[in-house]
């Protein structure tokens, strides 16, 4: 989890290095902590919620969550493809649920052991099964597992607010938003979790 502590410092040396990104911080002030327990479910989640709005993934989680009570794989597994499409998961989806909960019950993705991994490890392990790109895999090591210097560059409001931020014109592409960036590290995933913030909070 990105913690109210690890935000503090992250705000302190970004605001340092970068005088946008201060002044970004007078005009919206400190983002919330953001966080979700690591695990089957959260990576579940971000499958159930890919390509729909935010209402929809909601309501398609919630009666996913009713077949798996205690949120395990071999739950998921154990429900045939007509349950799973009465929950609202489309054939693709259900195919990359059950990827990711054979992969998880066999062994073949250590979920735990992600913890341990460098960020670029982690990340290609995730990216590995059908269903998780590079971004999901992003966001879960943020948010789930707390890593400090995290930069989902596709995602797309990070980059307009990033163009905001620094008065372009257009939208940067993910490489040049690394770049613009790069002297933000190691708090990425605090600049991440602002530029999320600034997104909803900052002047069009």
């Amino acid at each position: 989890m990105i913690d109210e502590t690890m935000i503090g410092k992250g705000v302190a040396a970004i605001s340092a290095v970068d005088a946008d990104f201060r002044r970004g911080v007078e005009e919206v002030g400190h983002p919330a902590p953001r966080g979700r327990e690591p695990g089957f479910a959260s990576l579940l989640s971000a499958i159930v919620s890919q390509q729909v709005s935010k209402e929809a993934a909601a309501a398609i989680w919630g009666r996913v969550q009713l077949l798996m009570p205690g949120g395990s794989p071999l739950e998921l597994l154990s429900h045939d493809d007509e349950a799973l499409r009465g929950a609202g998961l489309s054939r693709p989806k259900i195919a990359y649920a059950r990827g990711l909960a054979e992969a998880i019950a066999s062994g073949a993705l250590d979920v735990e052991g992600l913890s341990s991994m460098e960020d670029e490890d982690a990340i290609a392990a995730l990216s590995s099964l059908k269903g998780i790109g590079r971004w999901t895999a992003e966001v879960y090591c943020l948010h789930a597992l707390g890593r400090p210097d995290i930069f989902p560059a596709d995602d797309l409001a990070l980059l307009e607010a990033l163009r905001r931020l620094k008065g372009m014109e257009e939208r940067p592409r993910p490489k040049q938003a690394r770049e613009l960036i790069a002297n933000w590290s190691p708090w990425l995933s605090v600049g991440s979790v602002f530029l999320w913030h600034y997104y909803r909070g900052a002047p069009q």
